[in-house]
């Protein structure tokens, strides 16, 4: 199971840390925060999303996942634009994903759109982002020496309080939901004072042999209800 997905930064990285406590849950362990933060994501009907990226490779041979934003909804659907880099050069495409099934539409392609295998271009099925098996909320229960850190300005014009959370996810996790990696990951969240994830930023080593990279997922609105169909 893969994400855009991915497997979804530098840009997006929030404000030093606030001062105050403020927004971070009274007495509830960095377990039980993830926790209820998947059940808010497997719960809620779709999210708006952003994905950026930070030390990417000057080369590669293959495809680079860049970044891209779009809409995720339940079960198994996604709309939006993906940029991927290829031999230096950069490009958008449409990309529409629907029950397992991946359709992009770029210029080198044709006018219309194309069934494609996503692993042909080193992206993970953006549909099975919000996947209650093998999306971003089996991230949040999997991770490993969860720990709370410090607290951050976020969200719209910074006006949220977030709780940043961090720990350590594996490689076989990582591609279960962003289709590519080795090694160990580190992983941070952020969680506003409602308990929604907002931001999961991961770092490693996304591309055998290159210095690691960072992907971050921003989820900008829960609760989006979109109705994505096969082109």
């Amino acid at each position: 199971m893969r994400l855009v997905t991915a497997a979804l930064t530098a840009s997006l990285l929030l404000l030093p840390a606030c001062s105050s406590d403020e927004g971070k849950p009274k007495g509830a362990s960095p377990e039980k925060v993830m926790a209820a933060a998947a059940a808010k994501l497997d719960a809620t009907s779709g999210v708006d999303l952003e994905l950026t990226s930070a030390g990417l490779p000057d080369q590669g041979a293959g495809f680079l996942l860049v970044g891209g934003d779009g809409t995720a909804v339940h079960p198994d659907s996604f709309e939006g634009t993906l940029s991927v880099k290829a031999m230096g050069i950069l490009a958008d495409a449409q990309v529409i994903a629907k029950g397992g099934t991946v359709w992009i539409k770029q210029a080198l392609l044709g006018p219309g759109f194309t069934k494609v295998d996503p692993q042909d271009y080193g992206v993970p099925d953006p549909g099975k982002l919000l996947s209650a098996d093998g999306g971003v909320s089996d991230l949040l229960a999997e991770t490993k020496d969860l720990a709370v850190g410090d607290t951050v300005r976020g969200g719209e014009d910074n006006k949220e309080v977030l709780t940043e959370y961090t720990g350590v996810l594996t490689s076989a996790q990582i591609h279960d939901v962003l289709g590519m990696g080795t090694g160990d990951f580190k992983v941070r969240y952020e969680v506003d004072a409602k308990g929604f994830l907002r931001t999961v930023e991961v770092t490693g080593d996304f591309y055998a042999g290159e210095a690691p990279t960072t992907y971050t997922v921003r989820l900008v609105h829960y609760g989006v209800t979109k109705a994505i169909s096969a082109p």
